[in-house]
This record gives C-alpha cells, sequence and structure tokens, in this order.
C-alpha cells in the first residue's frame, strides 16, 4: 500500500499552521497598528493602511496582467506555462494577504508582488513542495538525464547492388512517409 492510499488524515500536523494562521497573526497585527498609532496618530494609521493597499492593488493589477500575457504567450509557443501559472498564484495570493488589513499581511503581500522577491519565494516553494511530495507519496525528484547520447548517420552509396536502400542506409531525406521510400533515380 502506497502513502497517499492511507485512508487516516494528517491533521496533527495542520494544526500549527492553524494556530498561526487564526491567532498568532491577527494579535500581531492588532499590536503592530496599535503601535504605529501611537506613534503618527489614529487617522495616519488609517490613511497609511489605505494608501498601501491602494498602492498593493495597483501593483496586483500590473503584475497580475503581466502574468496572464507571459501565461498566453507560452501556450501560443506551445509551451507548459509552469513559471507563469506559479507566478500567477503568487500574484493572487499577495493579493488576498493585501486584502486583510494590518501591516505585517501587507508587507508580506507586497513581497509576493514583487518579481524578485517572488523569484525567491517560488524557488524555495519549489523545493518545500518537492520534499513535501517526496515524503507524501513516496516519490523522488525527477532527474534529468546526465549523459546525451549523439548518433552521427552517413549515408554510404553503393553496396549491396539492390534497388531498395535498406533502412540503415537512408539519409534522413530519403523517407516520405513511415514505411514507404522515394524513387532514387
Amino acid at each position: 500500500m502506497y502513502p497517499y492510499q492511507t485512508s487516516r488524515l494528517d491533521t496533527c500536523a495542520m494544526f500549527p499552521v492553524l494556530l498561526v494562521a487564526l491567532l498568532v497573526i491577527p494579535v500581531a497585527e492588532l499590536w503592530v497598528i496599535v503601535q504605529v498609532a501611537d506613534g503618527i496618530g489614529v487617522l495616519n494609521t488609517l490613511a497609511l493602511l489605505l494608501l498601501i493597499s491602494a498602492t498593493g492593488a495597483w501593483l496586483l493589477k500590473q503584475q497580475g496582467m503581466a502574468a496572464w500575457r507571459r501565461l498566453q504567450a507560452s501556450l501560443g509557443r506551445g509551451q507548459m506555462p509552469a513559471d507563469e501559472a506559479t507566478d500567477g498564484a503568487l500574484i493572487l495570493f499577495g493579493g488576498a494577504l493585501l486584502m486583510t488589513p494590518g501591516f505585517l499581511t501587507d508587507a508580506a503581500g507586497l513581497l509576493l508582488l514583487l518579481p524578485p522577491t517572488r523569484a525567491a519565494v517560488k524557488k524555495g516553494a519549489r523545493g518545500l513542495l518537492g520534499r513535501w511530495a517526496a515524503r507524501r507519496f513516496g516519490v523522488g525528484p525527477r532527474r534529468r538525464r546526465s549523459r546525451i547520447e549523439v548518433v552521427d548517420v552517413e549515408r554510404r552509396e553503393g553496396g549491396s547492388g539492390s534497388k531498395r536502400p535498406r533502412s540503415s542506409e537512408l539519409a534522413p531525406g530519403d523517407r516520405d512517409e513511415p514505411g514507404g521510400f522515394r524513387d532514387r533515380e
């Protein structure tokens, strides 16, 4: 039986994440907002939160549209848009963090919207998800072939004297369809 076929849910691993997301982050956000309001005033704090949110919304639109254009261009070239989809997901998550009121989540959201920091997060997330998948599903990372073998094929003239050449004697343009040959006159 494979690890992913077990019916037992691993809820113990999610408890710390939920604790941080539902209790620690809101308390930390309130503490930072109170400290900033104590330093610059309540109205200035609210204005700053609105300014950061408006700037983040503008940046979200710009980066989201750029990621969408890259995704469409990649699909147009017939390539798998893995990087573009990852960028889109991180931009979406950054936008969600910007919609959460508070300075800490706004800072994290803005970091996810900036391309250099998003690239660093993407690299770290890929490693983390790869290790998680290896533990969860029992598979290792896919490895590329380290050795590429190049075979040089030359066409030989003459030989057995038959009119139909053997397939090992054909040049790349000598076949006109699978299993068929062009006339060699």
